[in-house]
């Protein structure tokens, strides 16, 4: 507990604001851009420490004071999308930021007050009850007011790929609770004597067998990892070209840059046809017009697509026909991705399905009707509602537009049944040089191990590339160039625990969390 007594010095602030400021750097440095992974597996040690003597309000508020800082410096990059083709000056652009942080950092904050009650009256070690409760608010998050699941904390691993693989069986979730049982193992070492002399009957034998369990399980882990990554998986081979066309953001709705936009990417695609791919992809509304709508322009790209006599799938805006407006008679304008057969027949309409809240929608419009969105543009999108597949001589695949990668159960309800590829189309060009385009791209490692099948993802200005069905980073760009990558992708057609039966090792430890929760005390603690 914090002794108010105690004098306001600069000792007294460093002793207890500096754990949970330290655990939140350690958490963002092991992040992109410094991907500083092995810092993960300790970050939380200061703050599960600190935590062991503090009352419940004093551990919430440093749980939040460690959700700010990690947040705050791992999501800052939002301010440029924010300042740069939005309305708001810096200042507030960055008042936002920390606005969306201290929502982000009350689940640290809640994690902290819960796993302090729970110590106070268990004899459970660290290393069971704060990956139990930082599972579980992990994926709350993932879910709540539409979720954020941005920055969990298993996807700082997406370079481990040996630990990685079981993601598969547990999703994301299943690495973020491996590496808090660690920090929570190492808390136990450091805390063991002191809440044995604290607690005399504190019985120990839970620790004993849950550190057995932790080492039971990172040689699953490790052994499972060998294992997938040296088996061979039967696939056929698919040639994908990725254009990256790299459009100024503030070019891409001037129509004075109509012309430039479409020849960029008609000229680009045209180098690319001596190296016959089965599929060509340019990014998220990479088309400067309506598809449709304008008459002229897309009699152009269908005859384009119709010239070059291979699949073409791209991103455009849409507005729906009359007979499907709204009630009050405005338009319905849907983020879509379009896929052109060979003989330049349109052969599949995805209508984005989770769109970003104040970028591409007003949430609650009716009632926050004085709101307008962060970014220039039309009016709010509606949102699809259909997982559907595209279907082609070479296979099958689905296409996820942007923001839709983040979100492991969202994307597996495109693979439950047999599906060969998956496509990610974007435009990172929001978010300039910072760090954001990295960890965008660092969340499609994690969903091509989760439905074990190889990524290919294009992006306006990069960062885009190919995954494996291994996760395993093939090809990639680098952000703001004019590119385009070709490659042959190995396609398969299995079907995963996890695509089949989602977050099952997520609701068990949710249930346990529960559990845990509602009895008064446990293990004689």
């Amino acid at each position: 507990m914090i002794d108010l007594s105690e004098k306001k010095t600069l000792p007294y602030y460093l002793k207890h604001l500096a754990p949970p400021v330290i655990s939140g750097l350690m958490m963002s440095f092991s992040f992109p851009k410094l991907n500083l992974h092995l810092l993960a597996w300790i970050s939380l040690v200061p703050l599960l420490y600190y935590l062991h003597d503090r009352d419940n309000k004093s551990a919430f508020l440093s749980g939040f004071l460690c959700g700010l800082t990690f947040f705050f410096t791992t999501i800052y990059w939002i301010y440029h999308s924010i300042n740069h083709y939005g309305p708001l000056p810096l200042i507030p652009s960055l008042a936002l930021v920390m606005l969306l942080s201290c929502y982000l950092s009350i689940y640290i904050g809640l994690f902290a007050y819960l796993y302090t009650l729970q110590m106070k009256k268990t004899s459970l070690p660290s290393m069971l009850v704060a990956p139990l409760f930082w599972t579980s608010l992990e994926y709350l998050r993932t879910h709540i007011l539409t979720g954020f699941p941005w920055a969990l904390l298993g996807y700082s691993q997406f370079e481990n790929i040996l630990i990685i693989q079981v993601s598969d069986i547990t999703g994301v979730y299943g690495i973020s609770f491996l590496i808090v049982a660690v920090n929570g193992a190492i808390t136990d070492a450091l805390l063991i004597k002191r809440r044995k002399s604290e607690q005399p009957l504190l019985q120990l034998y839970p620790t004993y067998l849950c550190f057995a369990g932790l080492v039971i399980s990172i040689i699953f882990t490790v052994t499972y990892g060998y294992v997938s990554l040296t088996k061979e998986i039967n696939h056929k081979t698919v040639k994908v070209a990725l254009i990256q066309g790299n459009i100024e953001q503030d070019k891409k709705w001037d129509r004075t840059f109509v012309r430039y936009v479409m020849n960029t990417y008609k000229n680009m695609t045209e180098q690319v046809l001596d190296e016959k791919p089965d599929l060509i992809i340019w990014p998220e509304t990479a088309l400067p017009f309506y598809y449709g709508k304008d008459v002229l322009l897309t009699e152009e790209l269908n005859n384009f697509a119709r010239d070059i006599e291979t699949y073409l799938l791209t991103g455009t805006m849409m507005i729906k026909d009359k007979k499907e407006k709204t009630a009050d008679m405005k338009p319905i304008y849907t983020n879509s991705a379009i896929l052109f057969d060979k003989n330049g027949k349109l052969s599949y309409i995805y209508d984005k399905i989770h769109l970003v809240p104040f970028g591409e929608y007003v949430p609650l419009r009716k009632v926050l009707f004085f709101v307008e969105k962060l970014t220039y543009g039309i009016g709010d999108y509606t949102p699809g509602d259909t997982f559907l597949k595209a279907v082609s001589t070479f296979g099958s695949f689905s296409t996820v537009i942007c923001y839709e990668i983040i979100f492991p159960d969202l994307v597996r309800k495109f693979f439950k049944k047999e599906n060969n590829l998956l496509v990610n189309i974007t435009n990172d060009a929001w978010f300039g040089m910072t760090s954001g385009p990295y960890q965008h791209f660092s969340m499609a490692v994690f969903r091509a191990i989760e439905i074990r099948k190889p990524v290919a993802r294009c992006a306006n200005t990069g960062i885009s590339g190919f995954i494996d069905e291994k996760g395993r980073i093939l090809k990639t760009t680098k952000l703001f160039e004019r590119v385009s990558l070709v490659k042959d992708v190995g396609i398969n057609s299995s079907i995963t625990f996890y695509a089949k039966y989602g977050d099952m090792f997520t609701y068990l430890v949710i249930i346990v969390s529960i559990i845990l929760l509602i009895r008064k005390r446990q293990f004689g603690g």
